[in-house]
């Protein structure tokens, strides 16, 4: 986990810039609002600050973390572009501390399929203990379906002018394990190779809501909106 991200830390929101984001974060803005959340947040593992940014905007007061030192730094330069004043901190969603209790905490497009079977408990557990009584949690996974038929033992690639890769997967028993190669171009007009790791486990939404009513949250289950219906499995948790 913590060598992912590397090379593709640079380039994430660029490469899933079809994947609605403006959507997925008005979603996220209209559920904290229906819920009563506060306006102070954690947005764990922020990537390159999409929803960060998106969250500030609408009037929330939120943090960004991140596992990849290469992801912050994208956000930092976006969050500067766009004229939003945001934090972005290098974290472990295994290992989150906060100096204050938050109202909500979002973990989105992936960050829990991340964290090994071992430390599912740890990481529930810890977001738990950022937030008040009271305070929301908001995460996604991608489903069983997703990683065993979707993505699992599949080959992809894409060619743009100044990146492109090629992603191979091999589906095990409990993950999916990601090669991928990157051709970066650089200002001399050559290219520069990446090469990196990625594990995304699978979960169960059972398993998944078993552990965070261990971790102290009330929990459901809901379906995502758009094209990765019956891929990804939304959750909304409330700490108890």
């Amino acid at each position: 986990m913590e060598n992912s991200y590397s090379a593709l830390g640079r380039w994430f929101e660029y490469l899933n810039k079809d994947c609605g984001y403006e959507q997925w974060s008005q979603y996220l803005i209209n559920l904290l609002k229906m819920r009563g959340a506060g306006a102070c947040g954690l947005d764990i593992g922020c990537g390159n600050g999409y929803f960060t940014r998106a969250l500030i905007k609408a009037g929330y007061s939120v943090t960004g973390v991140d596992i990849s030192p290469q992801m912050l730094d994208t956000a930092q330069s976006l969050a500067l572009k766009e004229g939003v004043r945001a934090e972005f901190l290098l974290g472990d969603i295994t290992k989150l501390k906060v100096n204050a209790k938050q109202d909500f905490c979002v973990a989105i497009n992936d960050c829990i399929n991340y964290v090994p079977k071992n430390k599912l408990k740890t990481a529930f557990s810890r977001v738990h203990d950022c937030l008040k009584k009271g305070g929301i949690f908001i995460f996604d996974i991608s489903s069983s379906k997703k990683l065993k038929e979707t993505l699992g033992n599949n080959l992809f690639a894409e060619d743009n002018d100044d990146i492109s890769y090629i992603w191979f997967n091999t589906l095990s028993n409990d993950c999916v394990t990601m090669d991928l190669t990157f051709f970066e171009r650089r200002p001399d007009g050559n290219y520069a190779r990446f090469d990196e790791r990625h594990i995304q486990y699978i979960y169960e939404e059972a398993e998944i809501l078993s552990a965070l009513k261990e971790a102290g949250f009330s929990a459901e289950s809901c379906g995502h909106l758009g094209k990765e219906k019956r891929e990804r499995i939304n959750f909304i948790c409330t700490r108890q």
